[in-house]
């Protein structure tokens, strides 16, 4: 699968062994530049990246977005993943609901800087 936890990654405080993060950062991070000529996919990873934000609760009472907690943000990849993998569907292509949801992860771990110490 092209976004599985990075196998080669022995884990450390900050990147726990087996976290797909890294791995869909580098899988998706070339779609991020298609935002400019097809603005209906960017509009669609940010609709994706606000529901994410909403399932792990990452909005504060003054309705401003609060740092995602990068464990969280695995957790829920990982099981994206898994369901992924359960239905056949190992390497999204096009722009079908798991592009955009894990391009929406890419965006929202580089935005928060999740995988720098």
């Amino acid at each position: 699968m092209f976004a599985t936890p990075d196998e080669s990654h022995r884990g450390s405080p900050d990147q726990p062994a087996g976290c797909p993060l890294p791995g869909i950062v580098a899988a998706f991070t070339p779609r991020l530049a298609e935002f400019a000529l097809r603005p209906g996919f960017g509009a669609a990873v940010d609709q994706h990246a606000a529901q994410i934000r909403e399932l792990l609760y990452a909005q504060g009472p003054e309705l401003l977005p609060l740092p995602l907690d990068r464990t969280e943000l695995s957790d829920y990849a990982l099981g994206l993943l898994d369901a992924l993998g359960e239905t056949g569907r190992l390497e999204p292509v096009g722009y079908d609901y798991a592009v955009h949801r894990l391009t929406a992860i890419c965006w929202l771990v580089r935005e928060q800087g999740l995988l720098t110490s």
